[in-house]
């Protein structure tokens, strides 16, 4: 939880909501997101990074099981694992997609994008739905799909200062082409009518997934609602960066701690 505090304060706010028994579960699943999303800034060279994603394979697979006890995250992950039965090869994909982080390669197009927020976003979040069904099957995926594609693509704004200065294009290079520019126009910085088109677009794309996914959670039971309490951020992240004197590429969008808090405990008062 004091990782979370500090690293992902959105998922550390959604697990306080939680009930009690199920926060420790949860905080697991979100910690070892945190851990293996964070290890690119860790890093300056893939090979690092492909070599810890593979220790925390064969947690997942179980091939390190006493040595992963002793680690904090790993341990309370495989308490996770067993107590709710949530399916190792969707954590296995989640770190296959995390390889990705490590190369300055440009995403090439929306369904590329779409597969890697879900393969890790809308995984965290319906594996987080299934931890709230005591570990039967949540039927949320509709609502962890869009989901996870609409928080991420909040993510993908919130990094783009950073990102850019790394060279690091995660808007697709097929929105980057309708808007006008092209990756390396993108971190250039060339052209910022045609950036400000390119994240206009993916704004849409965002705003489109996340009215799919808030549709599909009003039709879930209440009981699981807790696991998507992060998307109370969306939609006003997505007004900030397209206010006209925004800049996300340049400049974070990041809204108060206070601000995030009552989001959070608005939605979860109204599930």
């Amino acid at each position: 939880m004091d990782l979370l505090r500090t690293g992902d304060r959105e998922f550390y706010l959604a697990v306080l909501f939680a009930p009690e028994d199920k926060r420790p579960a949860l905080a697991a699943l979100h910690a070892f997101n945190l851990e293996t999303a964070r290890i690119r800034d860790l890093v300056s060279e893939p090979m690092p990074g492909e070599i810890r994603l593979q220790w925390w394979r064969e947690v997942v697979e179980g091939s390190r099981d006493g040595e992963a006890r002793q680690n904090p995250v790993a341990g309370e992950l495989i308490a996770a694992i067993e107590a709710f039965n949530l399916p190792r090869a969707a954590l296995t994909n989640l770190l296959d997609a995390r390889v990705f982080d490590f190369y300055d390669d440009p995403m090439p197009d929306r369904v590329t994008l779409e597969g890697y927020l879900g393969e890790t976003v809308s995984a965290l979040l319906q594996m987080s739905a299934q931890v709230l069904a005591d570990g039967a099957d949540p039927h949320t995926a509709d609502a962890a799909g869009h989901g996870g594609v609409a928080h991420g693509i909040v993510s993908i704004l919130r990094r783009m200062p950073l990102d850019r200065a790394r060279g690091r294009v995660m808007i697709p290079s097929d929105i980057l082409a309708a808007a006008g520019i092209d990756p390396a126009g993108w971190v250039a910085g060339s052209d910022t009518a045609a950036m400000a088109r390119a994240v206009a677009i993916l704004i849409e794309i965002g705003r489109e997934h996340l009215g799919k996914a808030e549709a599909a959670i009003s039709a879930a039971d209440k009981a699981l609602r807790p696991a998507f309490l992060p998307l109370s951020e969306c939609a006003p992240a997505f007004a900030r960066a397209t206010k006209p004197s925004a800049a996300p590429w340049a400049r974070p969008i990041y809204s108060s701690p206070v601000a995030s808090y009552m989001r959070v405990v608005t939605r979860a008062i109204r599930s």
